[in-house]
């Protein structure tokens, strides 16, 4: 009976949860304010469930209420939560013409991340015309430790970031490495200098990789632009012989960002 108890409450939360959702795609750009009952109506639910998720949401930031008429409209946060997704659409349209440059140059495979906590996301991949190259999908996780994109964004975080992710002490964030927190220190402090970062089979045998940040408006670093390929090939000369191109992709899609070096210095001080 207790098991039974616990899988209904857990389809209640779900069912919500589900229902909070239908209650904000509600919204739109001809009906951006709705009463309680409408919503009741359109929803098929009853008016004190939807009062309550609403009040919910309210609590949330996710929906006010007008205190004119009591109806309600979306909140700042999904406005928050938009641009946030639009930002990132954003480094995705404005930096592919730059990566498809760089990979020709290089001839290598080429991405573009984010960071995610001790975590990048790969949101764009070029691949290789070469018959051996690396391969990676959009969406793959990777530890920001152990590969080059995630150590020069890493270098860019303040002091604070660093200290909470190590004091994590999540191994799978160091991808099951024995990674010394001061001796990583000073690899960021070095990337920070120089501009750019490598990783040496760290992350994956046989796998070098170079990355470079990308900003945005405030200077802040939102990405990272690198290239990767087999290290037989792309040997550590020659890695970072095209140092100098990652940095200038990633720049240029940083002032296509809207990136301004002298404005950004100031936003800093």
């Amino acid at each position: 009976m207790e098991h039974k108890s616990k899988q209904a409450k857990a389809k209640t939360r779900l069912s919500s949860v589900a229902n909070a959702i239908r209650l904000i795609k509600a919204f739109s750009d001809d009906e951006y304010e709705i009463g309680i009952s409408d919503l009741g109506k359109r929803l098929v639910l009853p008016k004190s469930t939807v009062h309550r998720l609403a009040s919910t949401l309210v609590d949330a930031r996710m929906l006010e209420q007008n205190p004119e008429n009591g109806k309600y409209r979306l909140g700042l946060v999904v406005f928050e939560l938009g641009s946030l997704v639009r930002r990132k659409m954003d480094s995705y349209s404005e930096a592919k013409p730059f990566l498809m440059a760089l990979r020709d140059k290089t001839d290598e495979t080429v991405h573009l991340a984010i960071l995610d906590e001790a975590s990048i996301v790969y949101i764009n991949c070029l691949e290789s015309k070469q018959a051996i190259r690396m391969t990676l999908n959009v969406g793959v996780r990777r530890s920001a430790f152990t590969t080059a994109a995630g150590k020069v964004m890493l270098a860019f975080q303040p002091g604070e970031v660093l200290d909470a992710l190590f004091a994590a002490g999540r191994k799978e964030w160091l991808a099951g490495s024995a990674i010394d927190p001061q001796a990583f220190r000073q690899e960021l402090a070095t990337i920070s200098n120089r501009g750019y970062a490598t990783a040496d089979e760290e992350n994956e045998l046989g796998v070098r990789s170079l990355a470079a940040p990308v900003r945005d408006h405030s200077g802040s670093v939102i990405a990272a632009t690198s290239i990767a390929g087999p290290s037989q090939r792309l040997t550590k000369k020659i890695l970072t012989a095209f140092a100098a191109d990652v940095v200038a992709a990633a720049d240029a899609i940083s002032l296509r960002l809207g990136y301004q070096p002298l404005r950004a210095a100031r936003l800093q001080r």
